[in-house]
């Protein structure tokens, strides 16, 4: 085989920013002459990008990982299989001595090697395992980078985390918090934007704390500032932010800046003192009402999603009672739940008074049920007023077109179904559209 006729295939799993690294992969594979190929059994390798965040997430990349391998030959088409991502960062060895049908093993800090080691494999059949401490992968980010999304594309802003959540590891597979240079980010951005695309979602592990490594103090104001600069681009979306990050500097940035979104995405993680205080948060349910109440007063259609964890080790039902008060008090739009994982190198992982299993499945169903409330009472608000939607596909019975307002991110949010009015819509431009029904998570509109 010449070693240019090579196709690859790429599994991408977790996160935007997982996302992001992956679509760099793609572009350096493509750059150096391979196929990229959307099949894997038209694939002689197969590339696994993967998360290691959480147990679930583990166990869908090992998933991947023996899905690829039963396409290995001689049974299948497959010569080798590339193991990247947060996984490989955290467990390398590991995957090497418990998954033998692994051929190469690449740390955060070394996607960018993905080329070179398949180019060793096919060469003299074998690649060192390349994994490192710290954070990585921003010296490497290309502005030319492959878009894989439609509509929208990930603005990877900064790497890392400076918080010490105890039951995170993500510092410990991606290192301490580091800021990209507003200049690159600004070149990458003004290189999307050129290439069609109208929405640029910032992404981070703390976008709030952009910029403190670098110029001394929070940032984010700023380079919306200049983003909002670059000619074409319509909207800019902030996701994963800090409670104690949004200071009234970022306010009136969101308020007056008219590409910003009225929309912000704030994992709050819990709604009560004591679990916050052991989860190493600096939040408090003080200072979670009183940026809330900041938000809205100062942004009135402000769409606000968050993210909470059920069954912290320590969270009685006294606490996860006060959690749920707050959450009806909040009232937020959109949000995320899942149980507590215990996370090996944690604090948290071996916490006292761990809650069983089955408490913790009780408890996200209630989460669940409050939200739905909420949510249906927050969308029926909705009907009748007139939002832009930008659509991102069609619906599974082609009936409806599939698209997002300002108050909708990608993948986490619910989309809006479109009926068309006004002729056939294209994927990716953007409408206007009313609201005319809604339920617990979906809303209807039809386009005027």
């Amino acid at each position: 085989m010449s070693i240019k006729s090579i196709k690859v295939h790429m599994i991408a799993l977790g996160c935007s920013k997982n996302l992001v690294d992956a679509e760099c992969m793609i572009t350096s594979i493509r750059n150096e002459g391979f196929e990229v190929v959307e099949g894997i059994s038209d694939a002689n390798v197969v590339v696994i990008n993967t998360c290691g965040f959480i147990e679930s997430a583990k166990k869908e990349a090992i998933e991947a990982i023996l899905f690829a391998a039963d396409y290995k030959k001689p049974n299948g088409n497959v010569d080798y299989i590339v193991v990247t991502g947060c996984l490989s960062q955290r467990y390398p060895k590991d995957i090497l001595e418990s998954m033998p049908e692994v051929d190469v093993v690449l740390g955060t800090k070394h996607y960018i090697d993905v080329v070179k080691a398949i180019n060793s494999l096919y060469e003299s059949s074998e690649y060192c395992v390349e994994y490192s401490d710290g954070v990585g992968g921003l010296d490497h980010m290309l502005t030319d980078r492959e878009i894989t999304t439609t509509g929208y594309a990930w603005l990877k802003i900064g790497e890392g985390c400076m918080n010490r959540c105890s039951y995170c590891a993500i510092p410990l597979i991606r290192g301490d918090f580091v800021s990209r240079p507003l200049e690159d980010v600004l070149v990458e951005a003004k290189s999307i934007v050129s290439r069609g695309y109208r929405e640029l979602i910032l992404a981070a592990q703390d976008t709030t704390n952009y910029g403190i490594d670098l110029y001394g103090k929070r940032s984010l104001p700023v380079l919306l500032s200049k983003l909002s600069e670059i000619e074409n681009l319509e909207t800019i979306r902030v996701m994963y932010g800090y409670m104690d990050g949004i200071d009234d500097d970022l306010i009136n940035e969101f308020k007056n800046n008219p590409k910003v979104a009225h929309y912000f995405d704030i994992p709050i993680q819990h709604g009560e003192n004591s679990v916050l205080k052991a989860m190493n948060r600096r939040d408090t349910e003080e200072k979670i009402t009183s940026v809330l109440n900041k938000l809205r007063t100062a942004i009135p259609d402000i769409i606000i999603r968050t993210t909470v964890m059920v069954g912290f080790p320590g969270e009685t039902e006294e606490s996860f009672n006060r959690l749920i008060d707050n959450l009806k008090k909040w009232r937020f739009d959109r949000l995320g739940c899942f149980t507590f994982s215990p996370e090996e190198g944690t604090a948290a992982y071996d916490m006292p008074n761990q809650v069983p299993e089955e408490v913790k499945q009780a408890r996200i169903e209630q989460v669940y049920e409050v939200q739905r409330t909420i949510s249906e009472e927050l969308n029926r608000n909705r009907i009748n007023s007139v939002v832009k939607v930008t659509i991102d596909s069609i619906s599974d019975d082609g009936i409806f077109y599939m698209g997002r307002s300002y108050g909708e991110a990608p993948e986490v949010d619910p989309e809006i179904f479109v009926a068309s009015q006004t002729g056939e819509l294209e994927i990716g431009k953007t409408y206007m559209v009313k609201l005319v029904d809604s339920s617990d998570y979906e809303l209807t509109g039809v386009t005027v």
